[in-house]
């Protein structure tokens, strides 16, 4: 057998895929239990019963003093502020993107300042936003924006400009102008890589959700990773970093199946 032309099939791949979280589950339940046989009172990997009961009290149990659900807050808040972050950072990409790309003499106008910007650390501009937006919503999502546009945009110009040049010489042959061949030949083609470069940032963004939010927040799951940590609440963090986990993985899935339902045409390639 040939590794690089095998093909594990639906099934097989999911069970691939599985194996490893397994193997991470068991290793991890063994070494708690090591852990708690040699020192009952360890706080650094708990048992996973000890986890299930301090989650209860947040999922089903309203806090005293605000009466919320506290995961389930966290969890909305968190999911507002990464929707908003990401979707104002999708719409910036595709239009600047598609006009960067497509238009010679506006990618060598704006390019270099695109350049600049992506390779700024976002996480260097947080005090800045700080001080401009407040340490209200406004910055929070406005460092996703940062941190996530400037990639985004500089993926789909790249891939715009690397067209085929007969593309769009057939387009105009036809009769389109310069925005006709924006709207019939780049935007389609554009779509399913703003998608993939969209799943290619939902790393990054959850890393600057979860920076803002532990700086200046009183709700969310960052803030309430970084408060439980000083009274190292391991079984609080440890399920909402797996939630987390979670949570991206359903976004990604989601992102996936909507790029191939939409534009299977541009995965017909794709093992």
């Amino acid at each position: 057998m040939r590794w690089v032309t095998a093909s594990t099939g639906r099934r097989g791949a999911f069970l691939l895929g599985a194996a490893p979280l397994l193997v991470l589950a068991i290793g991890y339940v063994i070494a708690s239990a090591a852990r708690h046989a040699d020192n009952p009172a360890d706080k650094i990997l708990p048992l996973p019963g000890a986890m299930a009961t301090a989650m209860a009290g947040l999922l089903f149990e309203a806090d005293p003093l605000s009466g919320q659900f506290l995961f389930w807050a966290d969890t909305l808040a968190s999911l507002w502020r990464l929707g908003a972050g990401l979707g104002i950072a999708t719409l910036s990409a595709l239009l600047v993107g598609l006009v960067l790309g497509a238009l010679p003499p506006v990618r060598a106008t704006l390019g270099p300042l695109v350049t600049a910007i992506a390779v700024i650390p976002p996480i260097a501009l947080l005090p800045i936003l700080f001080i401009v937006f407040g340490l209200g919503e406004t910055a929070k999502v406005a460092l996703i924006v940062v941190g996530v546009a400037p990639f985004m945009i500089r993926d789909v110009a790249g891939h715009i400009g690397a067209l085929p040049r007969e593309q769009v010489i057939k387009a105009l042959t036809l009769g389109a102008n310069s925005w006709g061949v924006i709207l019939r030949v780049a935007l389609p083609q554009a779509m399913p890589r703003l998608i993939e470069g969209l799943r290619l940032s939902l790393g990054p963004a959850w890393v600057f959700l979860i920076s803002a939010e532990a700086i200046a927040a009183d709700v969310g799951l960052g803030y309430r990773i970084f408060l439980v940590r000083r009274y190292l609440a391991m079984d609080v963090i440890l399920p909402y970093v797996a939630w987390i986990a979670v949570l991206a993985v359903v976004m990604d899935l989601a992102l996936s199946q909507t790029s191939r339902r939409l534009f299977g045409w541009a995965h017909a390639g794709a093992h």
